[in-house]
């Protein structure tokens, strides 16, 4: 079953959302609650990479980004995620060459090109194994709002396009947690989009005493995209981020098909495309996160005249991520000569 976050969640005013406020104050207490539990506490630095709000605000790229920097630094990242979407059971390391989306999810699977990645709902368990694969630092693929692991930093992903949303509590709104909560327990938040889109992430962030950070997504098959003219398609959290980001390298976006986060292609939706694409003589364009799971139910895999975007950042700080991490180790040694 596929849910999109519903339209109303980005208004500032409306009637549905007035409508749910009831169960917004059930849900958000039970989710303040929640965090205030004391989690697990493992011996490995633990960064934790979460969001606000349900749905996608960019934190994938985030992880991957960090990691690469965690193994210029000489450290052996290991990568902490639930799976959502796996159907294997118990704690599971995610293997490229073996494991397809549908089995471990899209993320894992992406995720795993670059660090090595457990799956588990167990998020403790999750780490501890990838401990004793030698790993020495643990990147949290979310699970900010659970509590499942303690974290020596967590970083708040916003995506500038939707930000908080209406800032109501879900099912009123997109927020996971009362803000005031998800303010006071996390470390820092990163703005993800154009800078002037991010001036009202500001507001909420002022006054905390948490420092705000900026990133721009940067699609990395520019090479290939210029001139062309596409039929873009995307079952993401934002896909009309991707969109964005395919006329920002000059690329002409002619016509979009959204579906829903995670969803697996069926062989009519790949057909449907292609024929779309081929009457009005354009490309295709989809994500790197998309592909996977096209590529898990062994549908039309020879898609001619596709292009598969993959993404990385651009920090306003060059050095963001080296900073980030010596702040996150920092942490865990005082932690260790606190006890």
């Amino acid at each position: 079953m596929y849910i999109s976050a519903p339209h109303f969640w980005w208004k500032n005013k409306s009637f549905l959302s007035f409508l749910l406020t009831p169960f917004s104050k059930v849900y958000g207490y039970c989710a303040r609650r929640g965090m205030e539990r004391k989690p697990p506490v493992i011996d490995l630095p633990v960064l934790c990479v979460g969001n606000f709000t349900l749905g996608g605000a960019g934190k994938t790229p985030v992880v991957i980004v960090l990691s690469q920097a965690a193994k210029k630094l000489g450290l052996k990242p290991g990568v902490v995620s639930r799976g959502y979407g796996r159907t294997v059971k118990g704690v599971h390391l995610v293997d490229v060459e073996c494991d397809d989306a549908y089995h471990v999810g899209d993320e894992p699977l992406l995720l795993a090109r670059h660090a090595l990645v457990a799956i588990s709902p167990d998020r403790y368990a999750a780490a501890k194994r990838l401990k004793e694969e030698g790993c020495d630092l643990i990147l949290m693929d979310d699970g900010f709002q659970s509590r499942r692991l303690y974290m020596d930093y967590a970083l708040l992903v916003v995506d500038a396009m939707r930000g908080l949303g209406n800032g109501a509590v879900f099912p009123a709104g997109p927020l996971r947690a009362p803000l005031e909560t998800q303010l006071s327990l996390m470390d820092s938040v990163l703005c993800i989009g154009h800078l002037k889109a991010c001036n009202h992430v500001d507001a909420f962030i002022t006054g905390t005493g948490k420092s705000l950070h900026y990133a721009h997504l940067k699609p990395l098959a520019s090479d290939e995209v210029s001139g062309k003219s596409f039929l873009a398609f995307a079952g993401i959290g934002n896909p009309d981020k991707f969109f964005e980001s395919i006329e920002e390298i000059s690329g002409h976006v002619i016509e979009t098909c959204s579906y829903p986060d995670h969803y697996f292609f069926t062989d009519a939706d790949l057909k449907n495309l292609k024929q779309k694409a081929k009457i009005q003589n354009l490309w295709l364009a989809t994500t790197a996160k998309d592909y996977t799971r096209i590529q898990a139910k062994a549908l039309q895999k020879d898609i001619e005249n596709l292009i598969v975007f993959d993404v990385t950042l651009d920090f306003a700080q060059a050095d963001f991520c080296y900073r980030l991490l010596e702040e996150v180790i920092a942490r865990f040694k005082k932690r260790k000569h606190s006890l």
